[in-house]
């Protein structure tokens, strides 16, 4: 094994192209936009993760990574594709399919082809290993099929690419074993060999748990504005129970994992799965919920200026896939009564559809501040100067993430009982 093609550079393709580089091996990289390739040809990246520009300008320039529009011959195929989802909330495994069949010219026999894309179960039986024997090659016995999903946290992927248990399903034991030494030759964690639709499902199921926790304490929220109770001191001494880890409320969940794999269950299992349905429906109310309590505060105030603190869909990152702050922005911003602006330091402005703002003009005249994002810029926010610049300085904290005071007023949104309208 010397040359891994992997196919599709977005957040995990290129984190991953990178540290197989870094070990060693000649990596291509191949993605259809040509300014990725372009970029990454010059020792450039196009997204943002702590440490990467620097493996990246490292292995670029000593030749072990480079990129390509189309794949080449190797002897190891990645497919790190995204997997969306359907207006009708199925998965869209196309991306896939046009990888995979993108490959097929190359691939030869004694090769590995591993799918990191996330994908509903049974896809590596049912529409993978058909295309590899259209191709002309046995998909049991000519090459080592396998599913192996990432599992990593953004701002954290170069280590834990290395350091996280890495689970490998392949169609036949044979192809789990090779799938796996693949890994095992970069990855310090364990490498854990099962079937693929075992590896599909648990992937899926990870973030499916993760997603109906949330749920719980995005319903917990809502009770909690009825009954007059502070949801935040509820889940925290909830959580003193050694057994009882409920996760942290906030607008919504999103992400190209959380807010979409739980659909890839449903699809293949509807009338099985009213919980993780349910869940889905929590979350995704969220936003509505937030934008009526940003309306319920500024409700005396004629035409106000709100200020929107992050539209990543969590904290410290650029990814704004499926994020509900964006969600939550885009539906503000055209609210006839509100005067709506967004500032966010790791987001630019070719990845939305309204200007953004510095913090200083964010804020200037603002009567209002929603922290839609846990940034650490908003863990750590200059209270002297939204005293100073905002007409009215008041805080709506959706991530229970900037640091009491009784400087200004500070609304959270476990917290919203008490909530009143801010007035000039």
């Amino acid at each position: 094994m010397k040359k891994i093609c992997v196919v599709g550079l977005g957040y995990i393709g290129l984190p991953t192209s990178a540290i197989f580089a870094q070990a060693g091996f000649e990596v291509v990289g191949v993605d259809v936009n040509k300014k990725v390739v372009d970029s990454l040809n010059e020792g450039n990246i196009h997204i943002e993760e702590p440490g990467l520009p620097e493996v990246v300008e490292k292995v670029v320039r000593e030749g072990k990574l480079r990129a390509s529009i189309t794949p080449e011959e190797a002897d190891v195929y990645i497919v790190a594709v995204p997997t969306p989802i359907h207006e009708d909330l199925t998965a869209n495994v196309d991306y896939v399919k046009s990888a995979v069949e993108a490959i097929v010219p190359h691939i030869k026999e004694g090769n590995v082809l591993i799918v990191e894309s996330t994908i509903p179960p049974r896809t590596m039986d049912d529409l993978v290993a058909p295309i590899i024997k259209e191709a002309g090659l046995d998909p049991y016995k000519d090459v080592a099929i396998a599913h192996c999903p990432e599992r990593v946290l953004p701002g954290h992927i170069l280590r834990e690419l290395i350091e996280n248990t890495r689970i490998v399903g392949g169609i036949t034991p044979e192809a789990s074993k090779k799938a796996a030494d693949v890994y095992r030759a970069v990855v310090k964690g364990e490498v854990m060999e099962t079937e693929a639709v075992t590896a599909e499902m648990s992937k899926l199921m990870e973030n499916t748990y993760r997603d109906v926790n949330i749920a719980l304490a995005n319903e917990l929220v809502k009770i909690s504005a009825k009954l007059g109770v502070n949801a935040h001191s509820v889940i925290e001494l909830a959580n003193r129970h050694p057994r009882v880890n409920i996760h942290l409320p906030g607008p919504g969940v999103g992400g190209h994992c959380l807010a979409v794999d739980p659909y890839f269950i449903v699809e293949k299992a509807t009338e099985e799965s009213p919980l993780i349905q349910t869940a889905r429906k929590i979350n995704n109310s969220m936003p509505h919920f937030v934008e009526a309590q940003v309306e319920r505060l500024t409700a005396e105030i004629e035409n106000p200026k709100i200020a929107l603190f992050g539209l990543t869909y969590k904290g410290n990152i650029d990814d704004v896939r499926e994020s509900p702050a964006l969600d939550i922005a885009e539906s503000l911003v055209k609210h006839p009564r509100l005067n709506v602006v967004a500032h966010d330091p790791h987001v630019r402005e070719e990845q939305v559809s309204f200007p953004l703002y510095s913090f200083e003009d964010a804020v200037a005249d603002a009567h209002l501040v929603v922290v839609l994002a846990d940034h650490n810029e908003f863990k750590s926010l200059e209270i002297d100067q939204l005293k100073k610049r905002m007409k009215t300085p008041v805080v709506f904290d959706t991530k229970n993430c900037v640091p009491e005071t009784n400087e200004i007023t500070i609304y959270r949104l476990g917290d919203i009982s008490q909530l009143k309208a801010i007035q000039e």
